[in-house]
């Protein structure tokens, strides 16, 4: 079944990503081939996943006011959510990041391309993405996923990625930054030369947003001939004492003595 993939199927991203399925196509000079291969390690620019994504410089772009654009019930959650229960932070409970926020976390990540399909590995959390690009339809829409289902096509030169099936259980970034899992995510990869990529991210969801807003996004080819990924460990029951609070032994609202 299909959306298993999202779920377990780590083995078959291994076995792409170690066989190394697609070779590099050198870029002819001065010209991008018809479908470039995006294969190797890239580097973003700006890391928003460790930012307020409406605060970091040069990531939103659209509204004109740079701000995403919350229903105001919605925005007042986030805004709940950052003054008084920053302890839920979805990473520090080791989930997965979601589409879009995947693409800024820190770190670098590796894309292995082949026909039908681009598989993207990231250090950070060891998580992946494996993005067919055969024509498949999406999954039915009562399957929930953190890194949601996402079904590629080739325009041109460009890899547009449409992602649904979100859960709501991730954010935007890491300040409480949210969505419902009504989202829905158009990404386009352009190869503007043989060692960058521009990235840009359509997002909308009624549920949270007015209407839609965009993001964009730069990644540098990693040219380092001895770089690797390493193994990263995230551990079940990671705390966060500074934005816990008092009573389940962190130090937010710590309540004051009484008088000895």
């Amino acid at each position: 079944m299909r959306w298993l993939r999202g779920h377990g199927l780590m083995t078959a991203a291994v076995l792409a990503l170690s066989l190394g399925i697609a070779a590099t196509t050198a870029l002819a000079a001065g010209q991008a081939p018809k479908t470039p291969d995006l294969s190797g390690y890239w580097l973003g620019s700006f890391f928003v996943g460790l930012q307020n994504i409406e605060t970091a410089k040069g990531v939103i772009v659209d509204p004109p006011d740079l701000k995403i654009p919350y229903r105001p019930e919605v925005r007042a959650q986030a805004t709940e959510i950052r003054t008084n229960r920053m302890y839920e932070e979805p990473e520090l409970h080791c989930f997965m990041s979601g589409v879009p926020h995947q693409m800024y976390v820190q770190f670098g990540f590796q894309i292995v391309q082949n026909p039908g399909l681009v598989v993207m590995a990231w250090e950070f959390m060891n998580a992946f993405r494996m993005i067919p690009t055969d024509g498949r339809p999406h999954i039915p829409a009562s399957i929930k996923l953190f890194q949601g289902d996402s079904v590629g096509r080739w325009e041109g030169g460009t890899l547009v990625v449409d992602t649904t099936n979100q859960n709501n259980r991730t954010w935007l970034d890491t300040a409480g930054n949210i969505h419902s899992d009504a989202i829905h995510v158009v990404e386009r990869f352009t190869l503007a030369d043989a060692n960058t990529i521009r990235y840009e991210a359509t997002i909308e969801d009624p549920n949270a947003y007015t209407g839609p807003w965009k993001v964009v996004e730069t990644f540098r080819r990693i040219a380092a001939q001895d770089y690797e990924q390493y193994e990263f460990a995230c551990l079940e029951g990671n705390r966060d004492p500074q934005h816990y609070p008092e009573q389940a032994g962190g130090k937010a609202k710590a309540q004051p003595q009484p008088e000895k």
